[in-house]
């Protein structure tokens, strides 16, 4: 299996980390051996800050997955839209258990020099 690095604002970190956002979505489908997605949390907290398994990965159009994430989405029904806009597909991470780390790590712990736009693979460890 592997692991994908993810960018995510710091309120939706928080949201995540306390069970209030149960989903995480992109624009772009990952890889289907993706088991663990490990948080990034941006500006200003710059650390890698915990990681969450994926149970599912589901790509539908954005009005469908809104209907089916809509209760744990962990965002405003306007946000995801304005992120969706124009756009034929959405994709949506259905997150399972989440752990936070003790201390919060830098990027380079993991051998990444900076912050992905979108994601990065890592490999298993």
């Amino acid at each position: 299996m592997c692991k994908m690095l993810l960018s995510i604002n710091p309120d939706h970190v928080e949201n995540t980390m306390n069970g209030n956002k149960r989903y995480e979505f992109r624009k772009i489908r990952c890889r289907s051996d993706v088991d663990k997605i490990v948080i990034y949390c941006t500006s200003p907290v710059k650390r890698v800050v915990g990681e969450a398994e994926v149970l599912e990965v589901i790509v539908d159009t954005p009005d469908e997955i809104w209907e089916r994430t809509s209760q744990f989405a962990g965002i405003t029904k306007g946000f995801y839209y304005k992120y969706y806009e124009d756009k034929e597909k959405a994709v949506a991470y259905k997150l399972g258990k989440v752990k936070k780390y003790k201390e919060p790590l830098k990027l380079t712990d993991f051998g990444i020099k900076s912050a992905p736009q979108s994601f990065v693979y890592m490999n298993p460890t």
